[in-house]
């Protein structure tokens, strides 16, 4: 059982698949991580001793995860909301952001524009 910032990974996954349970790491960082400590993507959790572990805990310790990049992430947001602008709009609107069609797709999002939650924001 190896745990890493509070979280258990299993012990039959390959440890680059298993990284990926945080916030924050995703395949690419996690083929970086184990680039930087040496270690095998495919190896499994419960093959590593004890100083990979403890190289890999000392990585990821250097990186911003978790709590402080869901609070980035938000902090972000509210600026996009504050300044008023297309993005913070669309975040308002519960729309897509990032450019996609809204005329067939986003049904769930059309049908929040219509709710009570959502018209106070609008108003100016």
């Amino acid at each position: 059982m190896f745990r890493l910032l509070g979280h258990v990974l299993p012990n039959n996954k390959s440890v680059g698949i298993a990284l990926t349970y945080i916030y924050g790491i995703g395949n690419t960082t996690s083929k970086e991580v184990l680039d930087k400590v040496e270690i095998d993507f495919e190896a499994k959790i419960k093959d590593l001793s004890e100083e990979d572990r403890k190289k890999i805990t000392d990585v990821v310790r250097e990186m911003e995860l978790e709590n402080d990049l869901r609070r980035e992430v938000s902090t972000s947001i509210k600026r996009l909301k504050e300044i008023r602008c297309r993005r913070g709009m669309k975040h308002n609107m519960w729309m897509p952001v990032r450019g996609q069609k809204t005329r067939n797709n986003a049904r769930t999002a059309k049908k929040m524009l219509g709710r009570a939650r959502v018209r106070p924001v609008l108003k100016k």
